[in-house]
């Protein structure tokens, strides 16, 4: 095996062919794309509970990095969807301070799950999961934006979903029709702009459009019931210092399973955006230094006030549509977003609440994945039990819990099916010859088994659940044997537990003047018997390479 550290930035790659035409191309694509970002980190950042600035400065920095240290070469990195109900959960239990040190030890479990050689294995979580908290994120989404989306004037709403829904419907008296009418209409203009221009996002058109109308609403129509960004935050242009928080013990103990969610998630998108990349572009990213650089993103953005970032599967097909090809393009986005923030920050304050949720609720459309939902409810029954189950804890507890007890129940639902996959079963009177690997040249057809001997075959790998089928089997025959001959010519591995379940059985026999012999052992699963003293326990002569000798050996023994 390689030990060398897996760490290859596609930029050093990327770069050694690189020439002007590249270089025009990632530049267009990464103005657009970094216009694109603008609207979204905005409001990915208010939604999760922090202030819109703290949105653009993850979409720079965390941008900046994972471009420049990723593994993919078209990746776009900054605030996702998915991490609203992560970041506003532990904004609500543990404030800023607890956000950023669960942020850091992220991006540490990032660094380390890169080093360990674990992207390879992440991308395995079965789809159902990602599908079920995918869908369920969506729903929180869209369950948290109705508030501002409907102008509604009621309180805070509660963060449980099933009481913020009833507070809903008990103040829906309180919509203001102008607002709604601004929420709904940047729906309609997000969702019919990709038929005018695919270029120009069509969340940036509703912003643009709808301040407008909000601005003239308010100074000639005397309309000032929008709530806009500057009536709910004080808007700053200025670049944050770097603030490393104080770390004890005691917090980073109760901030570790909050870091693992976003260590787990961001790692399980970022891979998703990287293969889904890697399809259109014909390219196959690294995803150990993928991995690698999104902890890195996340280990410095939030000592400048950022929130968590992963690659974002919108924006990076955004910039492969718009001719990215290398990481530049990534790294010219984050430098679009810095000029924007410089600037032009100050008139974000003017933005309707409204339209920011509008944006969202697009977003959460477009991540519930429900033709995928649809269609995995076509699944067996264990697969649509993961979705559902994944599901609703998604949105009615958390995506911790969802992503612990949906990881449990998809490995105990693997252990069944691998289980399954091993049949044990008891051979009869003869032993047909036809298809066997194991019989010497020159037998024919058919071999009879002694009176007083049992043969027992095993199909399949022999493990947990393995040696349960015996007894069961063994059961069903009337008299007590003198031999039990086990065919193992289809076991391609053993492990210690069926290791110990033959153990068991062996001695179980042995106890009831039973004498086990195993036939057709592979070289591979022998040599683990032999480590294991079976040859002892059985004696040499027991462990037979075909049936023959099994047969013959048995007859020996009666």
């Amino acid at each position: 095996m390689d030990k060398r550290l897996d760490f290859r930035p596609k930029m050093f790659s990327a770069l050694r062919n690189y020439n002007k035409q590249t270089f025009m191309a990632d530049l267009m694509a990464g103005v657009i794309v970094g216009i694109v970002a603008l609207p979204l980190a905005i409001a990915f950042g208010i939604a999760s509970g922090v202030s819109p600035e703290k949105g653009i400065i993850t979409a720079i920095v965390a941008g900046f990095i994972i471009s420049a240290l990723g593994g993919s070469k078209v990746q776009i990195g900054g605030p996702t969807g998915a991490f609203i109900v992560i970041v506003a959960g532990i904004i609500g239990q543990y404030g800023m301070t607890g956000l950023t040190i669960a942020t850091l030890m992220a991006g540490v479990f990032l660094i380390l799950f890169g080093l360990l050689r674990l992207g390879t294995i992440i991308k395995y979580i079965p789809y159902p999961i990602i599908v079920g908290f995918t869908s369920g994120i969506a729903v929180t989404i869209f369950t948290t934006q109705v508030k501002d989306l409907l102008g509604m004037t009621m309180a805070d709403a509660p963060s449980d979903f099933i009481e913020r829904w009833i507070a809903y419907f008990q103040n829906l008296g309180s919509i203001d029709p102008w607002s709604a009418a601004v929420g709904l209409i940047s729906v309609a203009i997000i969702a019919t702009a990709p038929k005018l221009s695919k270029r120009v996002p069509g969340s940036l058109i509703a912003i643009i459009v709808m301040t407008v109308v909000a601005l003239l609403l308010k100074n000639y129509a005397g309309v000032t019931s929008i709530e806009t960004i500057g009536d709910r935050f004080s808007i700053s242009s200025q670049l944050p210092g770097a603030v490393v928080p104080e770390l004890t013990w005691e917090t980073i103990k109760g901030l570790v399973a909050p870091a693992l969610t976003i260590a787990v998630l961001g790692a399980i998108e970022s891979l998703l955006s990287a293969t889904v990349a890697d399809g259109v572009i014909g390219d196959h990213h690294n995803s150990n230094t993928e991995l690698i650089g999104q902890g890195v993103a996340n280990l410095v953005t939030p000592i400048f006030g950022g929130i968590p970032a992963t690659g974002a599967i919108a924006r990076t097909m955004t910039n492969i549509n718009n001719g990215g090809r290398s990481p530049i393009a990534g790294i010219v986005h984050a430098v679009v977003l810095l000029l924007i923030f410089l600037f032009l920050m100050p008139l974000a304050q003017y933005i309707p609440m409204a339209c920011l949720a509008g944006v969202l609720v697009v977003v959460s459309y477009g991540m519930s994945g429900w033709r995928s939902f649809r269609a995995l409810m076509r699944n067996p029954k264990s697969d649509i039990t993961v979705l559902l189950l994944t599901f609703f804890l998604t949105i009615i507890f958390d995506l911790t819990v969802a992503i612990e007890v949906g990881l449990i129940c998809a490995c105990l639902l693997f252990m069944r099916r691998m289980s399954e996959t091993t049949d044990v079963r008891a051979v009869y009177d003869e032993i047909d010859l036809n298809e066997d690997a194991d019989m010497q040249a020159g037998n024919l057809e058919h071999l009879t088994i002694p009176k007083g001997v049992e043969v027992y075959e095993i199909n399949g790998p022999y493990f947990f659940g393995a040696g349960n089928r015996f007894e069961d089997l063994m059961g069903r025959y009337g008299k007590r044997p003198k031999v039990r001959i086990i065919r193992m010519r289809k076991v391609p591995f053993i492990d210690s537990t069926g290791l110990h379940n033959l153990e068991n059985l062996c001695l179980m026999s042995q106890k009831e003047g039973i004498t086990i012999v195993l036939s057709g052992v592979n070289k591979k699963v022998e040599d683990v018997l032999v480590r294991n003293g079976f040859n002892q326990l059985l004696g040499e002569e027991n462990i037979c390479n075909h049936i023959d000798l099994a047969l013959e050996r048995a007859r020996q023994l009666v």
